[in-house]
């Protein structure tokens, strides 16, 4: 991902948080010489010797699985926050734009299957159930239940790297970035709202 050096964003920690808290992303490989791409959440981990993975399940009706190549690289997408900026809030004629955050993710895929695939479906119900007020346990479920487990393709991604772009007006002076701030805060979208925080936290 082509990333000027004003957006890119360095702090590791931040950007692991990002992936932790934005975990919906889009798969993408190539299937046969053309592209495929899924919809799916999937969840940063660590295997065994302490590095970064990402972890997740596609249908197994969902062909894409039978590319997966331990030797080939896969990417996975990740948004974040988006909003278009009017250049009618800059104190100088420019042009307009949008401001945004995405993390693209680069590694090997591998299948999992058995207790690998199990404990990754255990760590991605308890991530989402856990504001639920009768919290789904996967220990908690009948053997039947499981039994759907078949029915999908687990799998791991050994990360090799991260790109996030974080554009967010860093290239602007304070006064429009201040402006800025205040024009999407003021906006109804969440999106633009969401932007404007983040960007306050960059001020700090």
């Amino acid at each position: 991902m082509y990333i000027p050096k004003d957006f890119k964003n360095e702090n590791k920690e931040e950007v692991q948080q990002f992936l932790i808290e934005n975990s919906f992303g889009i798969l993408i490989n190539q299937k046969s010489g053309a592209l495929s791409a899924t919809h799916i959440p999937m969840l940063l981990d660590k295997d065994d010797y302490g590095n970064d993975t990402l972890v997740g399940h596609i249908s197994r009706e969902n062909t894409q699985w039978k590319s997966f190549n331990d030797t080939d690289q896969v990417l996975a997408v990740f948004n974040g926050p988006n909003s278009y900026i009017s250049s009618s809030w800059y104190k100088k004629e420019n042009i307009p734009t949008y401001n945004y955050i995405a993390v693209h993710v680069y590694g090997t895929i591998k299948i999992i299957e058995g207790e690998a695939l199990h404990l990754s479906l255990k760590k991605l119900i308890d991530k989402f159930e856990v504001n639920s007020q009768n919290p789904v346990k996967l220990e908690n479920m009948s053997p039947d239940l499981l039994k759907q487990m078949k029915y999908i393709v687990g799998f791991t991604i050994q990360i090799t790297s991260i790109q996030p772009a974080y554009k967010l007006s860093q290239n602007r002076h304070k006064e429009d970035y201040d402006t800025i701030i205040q024009k999407l805060e003021n906006q109804e979208d969440n999106g633009s709202k969401e932007v404007a925080k983040v960007m306050k936290k960059l001020k700090k």
